[in-house]
């Protein structure tokens, strides 16, 4: 063999023959395959199994947090807090007496605001109107007609009609009830009174007068002149109108003790013009007990040298301050024949419509309606002067019967009516333009005007007045 020859056939020895054919058949038809059967996550039944648990789970937990929770898990009530504008008090005395209403309900504080007289009404309404004004606050009585655009009406759950007429005077009923709602709650009454000087009235053996035929004998008694005729002593202030105090509110007793008609004084223009005939008569001629010269009624009567002034219970802090010495009583005012009536000038508490937290001020407003509050108000007020604002509440009327700096206030306060001729209210709105017409009367009298043509000027004035302040109530 060839060594050189590698892995050569023997000879002889014939090939064999593949295992396999070397022919290459025929490609076979392809198969088409079935189509897959459709396939999705979510079979329709499963679908509709899938929704009908989604509501029930969603059912369920309604149930479980609006149902059956609040039953177990108490949410705490939202934080709230009530502005409330006061005048008189301080901000100490208020909140000792508002500790009772919070702590029956925690979730409510009172934040007390003693403002300040002057322009009060004008900056209310503002401040109201604005979106920053209180919640709660103090009004005058003669106000309504000027606050019915933002005096909400009270609910009958803080006060129902027969209560309220139950509880406070006739006054208050007229001044605060209107188209039969209410609109607010009176937390004091004040009428007014006379004052008297208890020495000059000794020493001249006179009695205190009850008619206005004997208050007037007694003021020229009373009365003191030197030789010139200047008045040393007066009997009454009456007469003028810019240095006596409360002069519109004491023009507005005799004009009701007479018959007149103050919103429409020429439809009784005779009782009109007798009423102011009368008041100007004590600073005219030589019998008159009263001039222009004189003090300030108040400041002459706490010097001692005016027998007879009219005023308010608050008028007794100012007496005391100037003069604690000085010797006084305090009678109800004179009267004509089955007249007994006198003048109602007081403060009453009130809802804002344009507050945030209405539900809650009508809840506070129902804790102020309650004599309980009355009284608590008038003992913690007592701690810090000689005596707290009068009861409003004429269920408490006797209470004070043996108070004589009160009692003189309250026990008129059935017969008092109100009157827009309203001193100390330094409103710049109604009270103010009405008393400048009223003055511009009593002058013009003085200067020798007939009374009947200063009525007609006056009257002229009122209507015009009204009809700019005179308001639709919130419903």
């Amino acid at each position: 063999m060839n060594e050189n020859t590698v892995f050569q056939n023997p000879q002889g020895i014939n090939p064999q023959s593949p295992p396999y054919s070397t022919e290459i058949p025929p490609p076979a038809s392809p198969s088409v395959p079935p189509p897959p059967p459709e396939s999705s996550l979510f079979s329709r039944g499963t679908l509709i199994k899938g929704a009908l648990g989604l509501i029930f789970l969603l059912i369920f937990s309604f149930l479980i947090f609006s149902v059956i929770g609040p039953r177990f898990f108490k949410q705490k009530p939202e934080k709230i807090t009530l502005t409330y504008w006061g005048l008189w008090e301080d901000s100490r005395v208020m909140q000792a007496v508002f500790a009772d209403f919070e702590r029956e309900n925690p979730n409510i504080s009172v934040q007390y605001v003693k403002e300040d007289i002057k322009q009060y009404r004008n900056r209310l309404l503002t401040r109201i109107k604005n979106g920053t004004g209180a919640d709660v606050f103090r009004f005058h009585n003669s106000w309504v007609p000027q606050l019915f655009d933002v005096l909400l009406p009270l609910s009958s759950d803080v006060i129902s009609a027969d209560a309220f007429r139950k509880q406070f005077y006739p006054v208050a009923q007229t001044d605060l009830i209107k188209n039969g709602a209410i609109y607010g709650i009176p937390l004091e009454i004040d009428t007014l009174s006379l004052f008297i000087n208890t020495e000059l009235f000794q020493a001249a053996s006179l009695e205190t007068p009850t008619t206005w035929e004997d208050f007037a004998k007694s003021a020229r008694v009373l009365t003191v002149k030197d030789e010139t005729g200047r008045i040393k002593t007066s009997g009454a202030a009456l007469g003028t109108f810019d240095n006596i105090t409360h002069a519109p509110d004491i023009v507005s007793l005799l004009f009701v003790q007479n018959g007149a008609d103050i919103k429409n004084l020429l439809k009784t223009d005779q009782a009109s013009s007798d009423a102011l005939s009368f008041y100007a008569s004590f600073a005219s001629g030589e019998g008159n007990v009263w001039d222009q010269t004189l003090d300030p009624s108040i400041l002459a009567f706490a010097k001692g040298n005016l027998a007879m002034y009219f005023g308010y219970s608050w008028d007794v802090f100012t007496i005391k301050a100037i003069n604690p010495n000085l010797s006084f009583q305090i009678a109800s005012v004179p009267h004509l024949p089955g007249r007994n009536m006198t003048i109602a000038s007081y403060w009453a508490e009130g809802v804002s419509s344009k507050s945030k937290h209405q539900k809650e001020a009508l809840l506070f407003m129902k804790f102020l309606a309650k004599k309980e509050t009355q009284q608590k108000l008038f003992t913690e007020i007592s701690k810090t002067r000689l005596f707290g604002e009068p009861y409003a509440n004429k269920e408490l009327k006797d209470l004070l019967k043996d108070n004589q700096f009160v009692y003189p206030f309250v026990s008129q306060a059935d017969g008092a009516v109100s009157s827009f001729f309203s001193s100390d209210t330094f409103d710049d709105g109604l009270n103010s333009q009405m008393n400048a017409y009223l003055g511009n009367a009593v002058r013009s009298i003085l200067g020798n005007t007939s009374p009947q043509s200063a009525v007609e000027t006056l009257s002229s004035g009122v209507s015009q007045v009204l009809q700019q302040y005179e308001g639709t109530p919130q419903k």
